[in-house]
């Protein structure tokens, strides 16, 4: 299977133009990560998103003490990171390789100069990767909430 065909079948791109979907597949280098290696770390620059095609990555938050805490464990088909859409451009977590994974890396840079070149592939990719913001930072407070319990909050 191709990468257009694979993204053109994918939950996430299923629905955008051809022309969108032939881009993104121009965009995009398959990498593989051994277990263990991370991906990117919290705060360094973010101009790369990610789609796991085999494997597993969790998605972290370092302590500055103690142990770092898994917010989140993503598989097949998932999308990783959205760093790379919002200025300053740093990611705002860190993902690190749970078992040998292999990945589509996008490049981040070139689709956001096309973000703003066509609105309208814009606002369809930006639609898309609010709502994984959103997953993700509820699945971090929940995490948050869970680990570290403090008194009053919910």
């Amino acid at each position: 299977m191709t990468t257009t065909d694979y993204l053109s079948s994918h939950a996430f791109f299923k629905g955008l133009d051809d022309d969108f979907i032939r881009f993104l597949s121009e965009s995009a280098t398959k990498i593989r990560i051994k277990k263990g290696e991370s991906l990117f770390k919290q705060g360094a620059r973010a101009d790369k998103f990610y789609l796991l095609r085999s494997g597993q990555v969790v998605v972290q938050v370092p302590a500055l003490m103690g142990p770092t805490l898994d917010i989140q464990s993503l598989g097949e088909d998932q999308i990783l990171g959205w760093s790379w859409l919002i200025a300053p451009y740093r990611w705002s977590f860190q993902a690190r390789a749970v078992e040998d994974s292999e990945l589509l890396e996008f490049d981040g840079t070139a689709i956001l100069a096309h973000c703003e070149e066509d609105p309208k592939f814009g606002y369809e990719l930006f639609k898309r990767f609010a709502s994984l913001m959103s997953e993700r930072l509820d699945a971090a407070r929940q995490k948050m909430m869970d680990q570290w319990d403090p008194p009053g909050f919910a």
